[in-house]
C-alpha cells in the first residue's frame, strides 16, 4: 500500500486546513449532509467485536469512480471507561467533521462505537485507494498521541463499493498474514435503520 507517493505531499497541518476549506464549500454549496440510512445499526467484525454506528456524513450525489473502502479504528485514552465521557464525545466529534470531509476521493463515512471496549471505528466510501491511504496515514499521525498505544490502525480495500461490503461481508477479503484478527472486516450483513435516509 502507497501512502505518500512521491515525499513531497502536504504536512498533516497543511492536508486539515485544506479539508476545513474544502468542506465549508461542500457545506455552503449543501453538498455535506448526514444521512441515517444505518444510524443505529450494528456491525459485527472479525477480530469478535460489535460497534454501533452513532453518527453517517456523506457527500451529496458523488460516485466513486474509482472505489475504495477505508476502515479506521482509534481508542482515546483520555475517555478511559466512562460512559459519559463516551457520550459527549459521540456529541461533539460532529465538529471534528472539517477535518476528513474536504479530503481529495472522500464520499462518505459511518461513525461507529464499541461501548464494551472504547474503540471507535470509521468505515469509509473513499474514491481512489491511494487517496484513501493519504487521508488515513495523516489521520493517524493526528490520533497517536491522544490514543492508547498500538490502537491506531486503518485498512484500505480497494475496489469495493461500502454498500457492497455492508450487505455481503464476503466481499472484503481474508485477513492477510500477521493480521489474523481482522479487527477491520465484516462478517455479518449490516441492517439499514428503519428511519430511513435522510
Amino acid at each position: 500500500m502507497r501512502v505518500h507517493r512521491d515525499g513531497k505531499g502536504p504536512t498533516p497541518v497543511q492536508a486539515f486546513i485544506r479539508s476545513i476549506v474544502a468542506a465549508g464549500r461542500l457545506t455552503a454549496t449543501g453538498r455535506l449532509r448526514s444521512p441515517q440510512t444505518y444510524l443505529g445499526s450494528r456491525l459485527h467484525f472479525a477480530d469478535g467485536t460489535t460497534s454501533f454506528v452513532f453518527r453517517e456524513t456523506a457527500v451529496r450525489e458523488t460516485d466513486a469512480a474509482d472505489p475504495a473502502v477505508l476502515v479506521v479504528r482509534f481508542q482515546l485514552w483520555a475517555l478511559g471507561r466512562s460512559p459519559l465521557l463516551h457520550a459527549f464525545f459521540r456529541r461533539e466529534c460532529i465538529l471534528h467533521t472539517p477535518l476528513f470531509a474536504g479530503f481529495p476521493g472522500f464520499r462518505s463515512k459511518l461513525w461507529a462505537s464499541d461501548t464494551a471496549t472504547g474503540v471507535y471505528r470509521g468505515l469509509y466510501q473513499w474514491d481512489g485507494a491511494d487517496q484513501a491511504a493519504d487521508y488515513a496515514a495523516t489521520l493517524a499521525r493526528l490520533l497517536r498521541p491522544f490514543s492508547t498505544r498500538g490502537s491506531v490502525s486503518y485498512h484500505v480495500i480497494p475496489g469495493l463499493l461500502r454498500e457492497d461490503a455492508l450487505r455481503d461481508p464476503d466481499r472484503m477479503t481474508a485477513a492477510p498474514a500477521g493480521e489474523q484478527d481482522a479487527w477491520w472486516r465484516l462478517v455479518a450483513p449490516v441492517q439499514r435503520a428503519l428511519v430511513g435516509s435522510g
